[in-house]
């Protein structure tokens, strides 16, 4: 049986707004990016996150500027249950909020972008950003061919890191748990798949 996976973006839903996380002194990463980069990361020690604009809290939700993933508890509990391979759970305390948060961080990059099944795909002009050649600056319809996951629930996309994929099981507990800041786009076919908002 085909496995489906879905794109997770922020959801238009009311929410709050949260800053990407920095050191428990309010100092920024170097690479406040690395959230979303797909990789291991060291000890970074305590983790604090501020809230850019009040709004309501969600479960689940990504920071304003760099993208990074950050979840309640039971959310992250969700992927540490699900996909214990494919994450690296990072405490985060979130500015006047008593409740535990962690980044989620996914581990893996993974190549299979369908790219003949994209609705439209954006590379960078040529030389205009050479750190980032061969990679991709849009896409959009986003299309991946499951068989070449390599069993994995929970990644980054080679050549196209800003997408966080998760698989319809991940999917699928999330929504149990309700009050999520994101929705979610359908990446396995068929084509054409609308987004799924979730207050």
């Amino acid at each position: 049986m085909e496995r489906h996976f879905y794109l997770v973006e922020l959801g238009d839903v009311p929410r709050w707004l949260l800053e990407t996380p920095t050191r428990d002194s309010g100092e920024a990463f170097d690479e406040p990016w690395m959230f979303a980069d797909g990789r291991v990361l060291p000890d970074l020690g305590a983790l604090k996150a501020r809230i850019a604009h009040p709004g309501r809290k969600r479960t689940f939700d990504f920071s304003v500027i760099e993208a990074a993933p950050i979840a309640s508890e039971t959310v992250a509990n969700v992927f540490k249950t699900l996909a214990p391979d494919d994450v690296q759970l990072l405490p985060v305390s979130i500015e006047g909020e008593p409740e535990r948060y962690f980044v989620v961080n996914a581990t893996k990059v993974i190549d299979c972008i369908d790219e003949a099944n994209c609705r439209e795909v954006q590379h960078y002009p040529e030389g205009s950003f050479p750190e980032y050649e061969g990679e991709y600056r849009w896409i959009y319809g986003l299309r991946i061919d499951p068989s070449k996951t390599e069993g994995a629930h929970v990644f980054r996309l080679k050549k196209f890191k800003t997408a966080f994929i998760v698989s319809e099981e991940v999917k699928a507990a999330l929504e149990k748990v309700g009050n999520l800041g994101v929705s979610f786009e359908r990446v396995t076919a068929p084509s054409g798949g609308q987004s799924e908002q979730r207050a």
